[in-house]
């Protein structure tokens, strides 16, 4: 098996008596097209928040490239390549579209002493968010205040800011909350169109959305891993239609 991009060996967590990550291995690959599902109150936001540092484990590892990170600050581990977005978008609404992917943009090329100026001021910056708002088809509402759009674009927004961080690791917290499912086709499009270098892990409900886009899905129920596997194994698997899936996947 080849060396993995992002990794957790024995990860725990737990607040007091309660315990909401046991023992969970995971192995993210260079390029993974994978999703993370399961059942309210899996554990599954709480993993994503010990991958990105916005936990600390109880015990346990985090790994990038092999490197041990376990201990680094959130902020560290952005410049690392661990990039997300959130179940709820946090997005300055008050701004341009172009102007909300510059500041991404700026931070990463160290630029942002000038990022609440008039996002002309850096040409670099200006063209990097520009390609950024293409790539995601939000051409025609980059002048646009974000909070203007609706909230399928608003996500769009949200996919473009952390790829202005030029992520390594994507981390996407439930992309399709909040978008009318007859939408969701235009954020399955829009990450199919990642570049096939970023590696990509979805936390999602919508199982047509995982099962369209995933190559590989981790089943989480009770803080610990059930099952993994590829889709057509994953549908297959009568205890996770059991605890998670029932009958959502029969014809």
């Amino acid at each position: 098996m080849s060396a993995a991009l992002l990794e957790t060996r024995g990860l725990c967590k737990s607040f007091g008596a309660l315990e909401v990550a046991r023992r969970i291995d995971f192995r993210l690959q260079a390029g993974a097209r994978h999703a993370l599902i399961g059942p309210n109150g899996a554990g599954k936001t709480t993993f994503v928040n010990l991958l990105t540092g916005v936990l600390a484990p109880s015990a346990g590892r985090v790994l990038l490239d092999g490197e041990d990170v376990t201990r680094l600050a959130q902020a560290r581990r952005v410049k690392r390549g661990i990039a997300r977005t959130f179940q709820i978008n946090q997005l300055f609404r008050g701004l341009t579209v172009l102007e909300n992917v510059c500041i991404a943009v700026a931070e990463r090329m160290r630029a942002g002493g000038g990022m609440l100026r008039p996002a002309g001021q850096r040409a670099e910056v200006v063209a990097e968010a520009a390609r950024l708002i293409a790539l995601l088809q939000l051409d025609a509402d980059a002048g646009r205040r974000v909070g203007e759009l609706p909230y399928g674009r608003q996500r769009l927004v949200e996919i473009a800011i952390a790829l202005g961080l030029q992520p390594r690791v994507l981390l996407l917290d439930e992309p399709a909350a909040g978008i009318p499912s007859a939408e969701s086709h235009i954020l399955l499009e829009a990450i199919g169109a990642l570049p096939a270098d970023i590696a990509v892990l979805i936390i999602e409900h919508d199982m047509d959305l995982v099962f369209r886009f995933a190559e590989r899905i981790t089943v989480m129920v009770g803080g610990a891993i059930f099952a993994e596997g590829r889709p057509a194994e994953i549908a297959a698997n009568r205890e996770v239609r059991a605890v998670y899936l029932g009958g959502a996947l029969d014809g």
